[in-house]
């Protein structure tokens, strides 16, 4: 038998949903099919743990591996080779929770339906050094992107560009102390590092006693202590928990499945899967047939199109049923299969009631905290001012961005449009960057936007960002920035050392409704906080304005029509 020296070793630890803290609970709810195929062994060390346990045995075998055919072809060799790989899961009840730790492949044993998602990431942001932040995933609802993070040496959560709540953080790692745990025992100083997002992977004792003292430890701090202040905005996306409230929102997503495909429906990768994702070559998806329709990658659009096919009430249900299987292999045989899972883990959406704003994701409806939400709109209250730094003309409801900016030097003397008149460096080629869509008399940088949903107000808060990040940085673009503003005002350029000191967002909401708090979108409040948070801590001021839109031409209102 092989031994350690070390106490400690790193695993995954799940956190395990509506299962009784007794062992018969723990057998059933794992996969009768799965454990003969495993060809499980079953164990009871809870004398030895002293809390009720569940130890599964086995190992995923497979006679041949699926490159021997390959490799005979490429070189004519008869290859044969076996893949065997041991499974362990250890389920066990510690004050009235049941976890379960994988040893290889056993995490493969633990049902996805019965796991708290937010454990792992529960821990984290209440334990992790905010300023040794090492890697994070996180997901922009609305367009399917999910971006992944790492900084092996650890960087402030700040510098890595998460944008608070207009992303859902989905894992987050970095330096873990002060926690009295086993691995901190011979020194209280020792750090570790800690990975959370579905399970959370740290180090933890291997001893009975030392395992069990370590859970009760990571139970402790997610009962007792509050979100570190610079993380807490991971816990304001929450999950939507009342279920006639999750029933209307199936209900819509039901209609919406029903209409052709218009980016409300995206691909979005399990969360905990990812190594999953990258290794397969096949996905079988499987929705309301007997034969699945095999693709090299997750094939949204089949899903979409038999949703789309159902009778309408049923078209949710038949995506809830649906399965995904993923293969090691082209061939995509019972021994190649790496993961089954539901459909729905699959997609993301974005459903409206009202004002509020949901989305899914990974299988859960999710929404912003009305808590965090009021806090924001106070803030937003601050940014929308009624005597604005600049003075604008109505926008005529025909005209388009380019078309109202470009009118505004004649309506207004003293200002110059920019829009589309790009900055281009040596480290800004191909089209730039935009630093403007128009420079007022007194040198303040005005952004402009007709906006119908939060998706472009999002690209002009980042505009805001790249433009102000490259007049501060980039001396080069600066001036060739102070170039363009000196030709286009016949010789009077910007002072010497010019930096931005405000941004005006100039915006056209919808089709003239007046812009307040109330009325701008849930995720652009949160965008433009996170933004106005950025700028004015590089000392630019920030203010957020409304145009007013009139439906009579310009040249017959004059000057006479002013910013709301």
């Amino acid at each position: 038998m092989a031994t350690t020296t070390s106490g400690t070793s790193k695993r995954t630890l799940y956190r395990l949903t509506g299962i009784a803290p007794s062992v018969d609970a723990m057998f059933d709810v794992l996969d009768a099919a799965q454990l003969e195929a495993v060809d499980a062994e079953l164990h009871f060390p809870q004398e030895r743990l002293g809390v009720p346990a569940l130890l599964v045995t086995g190992s995923f075998e497979q006679p041949v591996a699926s490159w021997c055919g390959e490799i005979s072809r490429t070189t004519g060799c008869e290859v044969s080779r076996p893949v065997n790989r041991s499974a362990g899961l250890l389920m066990l009840a510690v004050d009235e929770e049941v976890y379960a730790v994988g040893y290889d492949q056993g995490f493969r044993l633990v049902p996805d339906r019965v796991k708290d998602r937010r454990f792992g990431l529960g821990f984290v942001i209440r334990r992790v050094d905010p300023g040794q932040i090492r890697d994070m995933v996180s997901h922009t609802p609305g367009n399917g992107r999910t971006d992944i993070t790492l900084v092996p040496g650890g960087a402030p959560v700040w510098s890595l560009g998460v944008q608070e709540h207009a992303q859902i953080v989905r894992r987050l790692g970095g330096r873990l102390d002060g926690l009295q745990m086993t691995i901190a025992q011979n020194d209280r100083t020792k750090i570790s590092s800690v990975e959370g997002g579905t399970g959370l992977r740290m180090r933890l004792g291997i001893d009975a006693m030392d395992l069990v003292t370590d859970i009760r430890a990571i139970a402790r701090v997610l009962r007792e202590e509050a979100p570190t202040p610079e993380l807490e905005f991971v816990e304001h996306i929450v999950p939507v928990k009342d279920d006639n409230l999750v029933a209307r929102l199936e209900e819509q997503l039901d209609d919406m499945l029903g209409e052709r495909a218009d980016g409300r429906i995206a691909v979005a990768v399990p969360s905990d899967h990812w190594d999953d994702y990258g290794a397969a070559q096949a996905f079988a998806t499987r929705v309301k047939r007997s034969e699945a329709h095999l693709t090299d990658d997750f094939s949204l659009e089949y899903v979409l199109d038999r949703a789309r096919v159902q009778r309408a009430g049923t078209r949710f249900a038949a995506l809830r049923d649906g399965t995904v299987t993923l293969y090691t292999h082209t061939r995509a045989e019972k021994g190649d299969i790496l993961w089954t899972s539901g459909v729905l883990r699959w997609i993301e959406a974005e459903v409206a009631l009202g004002a509020r704003r949901f989305f899914l994701l990974d299988g859960q409806w999710y929404v912003i905290g009305e808590a965090y939400l009021e806090a924001i709109r106070e803030q937003v209250k601050t940014l929308i001012t009624e005597a604005p730094a600049v003075n604008l003309p109505a926008w005529v409801l025909g005209d388009n961005e380019r078309k109202y900016n470009e009118s505004v030097p004649d309506l207004r003397p003293g200002y110059v449009c920019f829009d589309r008149d790009n900055v281009r460096t040596s480290l800004h080629r191909g089209n730039g960057v935009e630093i403007c869509d128009l420079l007022s008399p007194d040198n303040v940088l005005v952004m402009v936007k007709r906006a119908k949903g939060s998706d472009a107000l999002s690209h002009l808060f980042g505009q805001a960002v790249v433009a102000v990040q490259t007049l501060l940085h980039s001396p080069q673009a600066a001036d060739a920035f102070a170039r363009k503003v000196a030709a286009a005002r016949r010789g009077r350029s910007l002072p010497m050392g010019f930096r931005p000191s405000k941004v005006v967002f100039a915006i056209l909401l919808k089709n003239g409704t007046d812009l307040t708090a109330d009325t701008l979108f849930p995720f652009s409040q949160v965008t433009l906080v996170q933004t106005a948070k950025m700028l004015q801590a590089w000392g630019v001021a920030v203010e957020v304005i409304g145009i007013q839109a009139t439906s009579i031409p310009q040249s017959r209102v004059g000057i006479r029509h002013l910013a709301a």
